[in-house]
């Protein structure tokens, strides 16, 4: 062999060795949640799920509702507490964090929502709603109001739009101040529940031309678990795709390896309802 072909040999390795030394940013490993409430049996909402998502990488939980895939990320999110399992972020176990400990996390982890108004109080505008982390972190007033503006610009909206309500915006543009919020404190794992589910679709498309931007821009400095019901959506924009079904991931692979070749029923049925 040449030369030339033992040193591309070498890097190539070293490529490789370089992938399996990244740690994931985010690992969830056999999480459950089981809902008991007085007098009815239990529901086993999510049933004992593993998985890990890298840096820069957008992985995508899909699955018909009640599939158990918002309950995940609510678990992950530390929305609500896992029944058993473990929840690890950069590295670090926050299955069980509580008060400051909690916080701390997101400033690591940010969610955006389905219903965009959701983020932002009513009577407060969009600029006091994206300001109040910047505030809380130490920046003067006069940082904080640059910072709002060009977390604005990034995110698709005019600088005056931070003197606006929830109210006066549409569903899109309120999406995408709920974006340039969740971004502000610069996380490494944005969670989207279901963010363009309420909108329509030219404004889906522009959210997702945004958040493809925001990871271009990024690179490896934002993941994205993004989590839907619409395949075709998935497969413009993720990496990867898990699918959950009655609490479980029955398949997971690329967009495109998940779509060509579903090996579960369930996933053939998820396919042909949006492709037929």
């Amino acid at each position: 062999e040449s030369p030339g072909g033992l040193h591309q040999g070498a890097a190539g390795r070293s490529a490789q060795a370089a992938e399996v030394a990244m740690e994931p940013i985010l690992k969830a490993e056999n999480l459950t949640k089981v809902f008991s409430r007085q007098g009815q049996a239990e529901v086993t909402a999510v049933n004992g799920i593993s998985f890990h998502l890298f840096p820069g990488e957008c992985l995508a939980i899909i699955g018909e509702s009640g599939s158990g895939k918002t309950t995940a990320v609510n678990m992950i999110a530390r929305l609500v507490d896992a029944t058993s399992g473990s929840v690890f972020l950069d590295g670090r176990e926050i299955t069980h964090l509580r008060g400051r400990q909690l916080r701390q996390v997101y400033k690591t982890m940010q969610m955006v929502f389905q219903t965009p108004a959701e983020s932002f109080d009513p009577r407060r505008t969009l600029g006091d709603g994206i300001d109040e982390s910047l505030r809380n972190a130490g920046l003067s007033q006069k940082e904080t109001r640059k910072k709002v503006e060009a977390l604005l610009k990034d995110c698709g909206l005019p600088p005056e739009y931070a003197g606006r309500y929830p109210h006066q915006v549409s569903g899109g543009q309120c999406q995408r101040a709920a974006i340039a919020r969740a971004l502000a404190i610069a996380p490494r794992l944005l969670i989207c529940d279901e963010i363009t589910s309420a909108l329509d679709v030219t404004v889906q498309k522009e959210i997702l031309e945004l958040l493809n931007a925001l990871r271009t821009r990024q690179g490896r400095g934002l993941s994205i678990l993004f989590i839907s019901h619409d395949i075709s959506l998935v497969q413009q924009f993720c990496d990867r795709v898990l699918v959950m079904y009655r609490g479980e991931i029955v398949e997971e692979g690329t967009p495109d390896e998940v779509i060509r070749n579903p090996k579960n029923d369930y996933t053939k049925r998820l396919i042909d309802s949006v492709l037929s």
